[in-house]
């Protein structure tokens, strides 16, 4: 994170922590809806949740949309006669979800976005850098390849952050005239998708030389099919997931991973949230989550 997020960050925190008791005694209630929970960047983000609950006296309410925008909207309106406090929302559909948006804010809830933003008054957004996580992934991806050969990228569901990682791939691989984007082709982020997926990228491409995956779910898939086809294919991808890094550390064509995190973003979520439900009227109306480079270098000393 930068000095400024961090400053933001330790600050709001020792607040809540000081006021855990107050907090306890008021029986605040927080409700978060993740887009999907099968996925360990989401599970990681629940438990730090959990955690920093659990410092406030707090009790939590979490949901799992499925990618369903109409039972996120759902999950949301059950959150609302729950009487929650502060709704952290963690959108399947940035514009979809805008009516759940609406209802929390006419009942006077807290609407935090974590790691999407979303359509509607929400008080803040936290989400990573994803644009840039793209950026560095594939930037790494044709320095390794020498800045020339094939490459492909494989894309998942269009949710924003999918959208700006893609974006700032392509805007990396432009900057190589040696590298050609041969495909673009959906794993929807789902190892067994990305696995047939990328097995047919191989198969249709001989000279392919490096894949770009927008998230590690995916890029396991693509790391399976890569060893069976005996391949060198080079494969960066974006998370920092703990089976990624480890695949990264152990030497394998999964070289590199443009580590996010979902800890801290749910964290200075909760942490804002709490600043406007005690009258602060500065509160930033968006906090990005810086992201780093793990490759063989760092990657056994990385964890989320």
């Amino acid at each position: 994170m930068t000095m400024i997020t961090k400053t933001i960050t330790a600050s709001l925190l020792t607040l809540a922590i000081a006021t855990s008791g107050a907090s306890a005694q008021e029986g605040l209630k927080i409700g978060m809806t993740f887009q999907e929970l099968n996925n360990p960047y989401f599970v990681s983000m629940q438990e730090a949740l959990n955690e920093a609950a659990a410092s406030l006296g707090a009790t939590v309410i979490v949901t799992d949309a499925g990618h369903d925008v109409a039972k996120q909207i759902s999950d949301v309106e059950d959150m609302l006669q729950q009487g929650i406090d502060i709704l952290l929302l963690n959108p399947t559909d940035s514009a979809g979800v805008e009516a759940a948006v609406q209802a929390a804010k006419a009942q006077g809830v807290i609407v935090v976005a974590v790691d999407a933003s979303a359509n509607g008054p929400v008080d803040t957004f936290v989400g990573s850098k994803n644009r840039d996580a793209g950026y560095l992934s594939c930037k790494y991806l044709g320095e390794s390849l020498g800045g020339s050969g094939e490459v492909a990228i494989l894309d998942g569901i269009a949710v924003v952050p999918i959208l700006e990682r893609v974006e700032g791939c392509k805007a990396a691989l432009e900057e190589f005239e040696g590298i050609t984007l041969v495909t673009t082709q959906n794993g929807r982020q789902d190892r067994s998708v990305a696995l047939g997926v990328v097995e047919n990228m191989i198969q249709s491409y001989p000279d392919l030389a490096g894949i770009f995956s927008v998230n590690d779910g995916g890029a396991m898939g693509a790391l399976a099919a890569i060893q069976g086809s005996g391949r060198d294919i080079k494969l960066t991808s974006v998370d920092g997931a703990p089976e990624a890094v480890e695949a990264i550390a152990q030497g394998s064509a999964f070289i590199e991973t443009t580590a996010q995190f979902p800890r801290d973003q749910v964290r200075v979520g909760l942490a804002l949230a709490l600043a406007h439900m005690w009258g602060a009227r500065v509160v930033p109306k968006e906090v990005p989550i810086d992201v780093m480079v793990v490759d063989a270098e760092n990657a056994a000393d990385f964890s989320w």
